[in-house]
């Protein structure tokens, strides 16, 4: 027998059980990411440092991210009651790193109990909110969420080779 060093979630197949586990396995290791590049800032004031066309500092979107994720995950599917202020993801700074990874810590925390208590039918429904000019499903939203994130943590990784020096 050939073992391909497959995740336990997948031996018995069920697409849903399958799409949340891979869900909560992305969001943990991007998130994760987000945690090494912003440990990786040799000098602490280089996250917050915006040059010509980069407009958005690392710490800034380190803060949108964690905003983003604690508003649409959190407070719309988890019912935790943040409650989000996106202008200040973008005017606060100098906020210490170390608090930067308290609050991507308790974010990853936070996606991965709420998506642990997900069901195929949760995925199914509309998501609570209009987030774009159309409906969408959750899980097409969860989808859509980890794509931004990604994202944003490429734009992290850059700010960091380019400004951290």
């Amino acid at each position: 027998m050939i073992n391909f060093n497959v995740p336990s979630f997948f031996i018995k197949f069920n697409p849903i059980t399958m799409i949340i586990e891979s869900l909560r396995s992305l969001y943990s290791r991007d998130l994760n990411k987000l945690k090494t590049e912003i440990e990786s800032y040799r000098n602490e004031t280089s996250m917050w440092k915006t040059y010509q066309n980069i407009t958005n500092s690392a710490g800034n979107l380190c803060l949108h991210l964690v905003g983003n994720l604690n508003h649409f995950i959190g407070a719309e599917l988890g019912k935790t009651g943040y409650v989000r202020n996106r202008e200040l993801e973008f005017s606060l700074k100098d906020i210490p790193q170390t608090e930067l990874l308290a609050m991507a810590e308790a974010t990853t925390a936070m996606v991965d109990q709420v998506l642990s208590q997900l069901t195929s039918e949760d995925l199914e429904k509309e998501y609570p909110l209009v987030v774009f000019e159309d409906k969408m499903t959750t899980g097409y939203f969860l989808i859509h969420l980890i794509t931004h994130l990604d994202y944003h943590l490429g734009q992290i990784n850059y700010h960091r080779r380019l400004l951290d020096i």
